[in-house]
């Protein structure tokens, strides 16, 4: 089996995401990596040097310093017949390049896996987690989206594979980019963090947040809210732990004023250590967390904080 694996990067760094979905592709077979970007010599430097990479190919051009899935999906397509399997992180990117190639190879999608049984049978969750479907896929290259907190991080070596590069794809001008507008935050990004600090509509406003956000301050935590927060306004979209939102598996998860729908549930209930603060007893939060408190969380948090030194 010859694998290969698209890396998420942002032209400086490489993503996290990329080591959790190389762990998934070594099980498979060989394995290399594809870096897309332009300029980004220390994202290829860190690439080649996780543990089980046999070759990093670098396509460098300035289409790709802010690049789209119409033109990466041709350049992954022109190399495609030399891999059986290609492997995206089931991140906003991976999900928007991993099905627009395989429209143009002709083959199925199986997205959002967690567990690879053998080179053509995966499991995924469905029906927001509640259960887990098993597919197999006779197709001659698979196209796999990973959920990267299924599987554990590729560690780093001092060894540096073989780069090489590949050509660029043509600039298809279906799409144009515009501009981005990206939030700016000094706490850790959501999905990479070991401490995640939630709250829910229980907390009122956007005001009440900031008893959270002292909490997070404290233990170096990311910030997280559930659906119902966002869409009442409270917290920005970017927060939105869930189904729809960002799937996350901390060390630790601190899930205040949310009652744990079952969306909710979906994007977190991997977490190590489930911490749940409700003041309803019956709240299904608490049947997934490993420390309950049915306590007042304006009184319960600020205490909590004060422990912290």
């Amino acid at each position: 089996m010859n694998i290969l694996v698209i890396a998420e990067h942002n032209n400086t760094d490489l993503l996290p995401a990329t080591l959790h979905t190389v762990n998934a592709a070594i099980q498979l077979g060989s394995t290399d990596l594809l870096v897309i970007g332009y300029n980004c010599k220390d994202v290829v430097d860190a690439g080649s040097k996780i543990e089980g990479v046999n070759q990093v190919i670098f396509s460098n051009d300035t289409i790709y310093e802010k690049p789209l899935a119409e033109n990466t999906s041709l350049l992954i397509k022109s190399i495609a017949n030399d891999y059986t399997h290609i492997l995206f992180a089931s991140t906003a990117n991976g999900k928007n390049t991993a099905p627009r190639l395989a429209a143009l190879l002709d083959v199925m999608i199986i997205p959002d896996i967690i567990e690879i049984i053998d080179h053509e049978t995966f499991k995924r969750p469905i029906y927001a987690g509640n259960a887990i479907a098993t597919c197999k896929s006779s197709d001659a290259c698979k196209i796999i989206t990973v959920r990267t907190t299924a599987f554990e991080k590729a560690t780093l070596t001092d060894k540096q594979a073989k780069i090489v590069s590949a050509d660029p794809s043509k600039n298809t001008d279906l799409a144009k980019y515009i501009s981005s507008e990206l939030s700016k935050n000094e706490r850790p990004e959501l999905t990479a963090a070991d401490i995640v600090v939630s709250g829910g509509r229980g907390l009122g406003s956007s005001e009440n947040f900031k008893v959270l956000e002292k909490l997070a301050d404290k233990l170096g935590a990311a910030m997280g809210a559930s659906r119902a927060a966002v869409d009442a306004g409270y917290v920005p979209n970017d927060w939105q732990v869930g189904q729809t939102g960002k799937v996350v598996a901390p060390n630790l998860y601190i899930a205040a004023g949310i009652s744990g729908a079952i969306q909710h549930l979906a994007g977190m209930k991997d977490s190590k250590v489930i911490v749940a603060i409700n003041k309803d007893e019956e709240a299904p939060i608490f049947t997934v967390s490993d420390y309950g408190l049915s306590n007042d969380l304006f009184k319960a948090v600020p205490e909590m904080e004060k422990l912290i030194k």
